[in-house]
């Protein structure tokens, strides 16, 4: 196991391609810690925002006009500003007002920078979600509602049994673009110090100087996670599929 590290190390004093996190164990600790912080930071938010999108695909329907206005103004505030703008609003204006907890001295924010990201990039893709499965909502049969409802079904249920398997499946290549631009978006937690793995390739690249080599493992890092969750995203849409069934 010696030679790889060696390799690398050789590599580095002959060529001038410092790829340090191959043979030095503490910018390969702190690359990996990055790369876990990016796909638990990932996956924290895609749930949420599959969530947020889901209930708010629901509320769209409700029948009170404020929660319709409500669901509205927070669709088109949070795809209608950039994420970088939601994020720093989120952490500094909106963390700035609340209280620290903790002993004297030793007080820390309520929630710290990872919580903001999570929320704010969780709001920000949740938004485009609930676009997204009310188009798909849309796309069911009045027929198959009117039928759900015939049997007994009261909105709620019609919406989980009937509705929403099937809006999910129309909805699903829609979402798989929306996710891949959240995990794109995480990036920007770089900005409140969230040790995301642009963030841990930063402070590499400011002590060992390797910036181009860095960089290219930043790009073949995001290329893997992405390719990942579109694999996934692309057997999960296969499974779902109903043979025959068109909206």
């Amino acid at each position: 196991m010696d030679a790889v590290p060696e390799f690398f190390r050789w590599l580095s004093d002959a060529h001038g391609i410092n790829l340090s996190i191959a043979y030095d164990a503490y910018d390969a600790g702190r690359f990996l810690k990055g790369l876990w912080t990016t796909v638990w930071l990932s996956v924290v938010c895609i749930l949420l925002s599959i969530a947020i999108g889901v209930v708010g695909a629901w509320l769209q329907g409700h029948r009170s006009r404020v929660v319709r206005v409500l669901v509205a103004g927070y669709v088109q505030f949070f795809r209608n500003t950039p994420p970088l703008v939601q994020l720093t609003f989120f952490y500094f204006a909106v963390g700035g007002l609340l209280p620290m907890v903790g002993p004297p001295g030793q007080a820390t924010p309520l929630i710290d920078n990872v919580g903001w990201a999570i929320i704010s990039f969780s709001l920000f893709a949740g938004a485009f979600n609930v676009e997204i499965f009310r188009s798909g909502i849309e796309a069911v049969p009045t027929a198959t509602i009117e039928a759900a409802e015939s049997l007994g079904y009261s909105r709620l249920g019609a919406y989980r049994h009937v509705v929403l398997p099937l809006a999910f499946r129309i909805s699903l290549p829609a979402l798989n673009n929306n996710l891949v631009n959240l995990v794109k978006t995480t990036t920007l937690a770089y900005a409140i110090a969230v040790p995301e793995l642009l963030y841990a390739a930063a402070q590499i690249w400011s002590e060992v100087f390797n910036v181009r080599e860095m960089m290219n493992v930043l790009l073949v890092s995001y290329v893997g996670i992405v390719g990942i969750l579109v694999w996934i995203m692309h057997r999960w849409e296969k499974a779902l599929r109903i043979p025959g069934y068109t909206p």
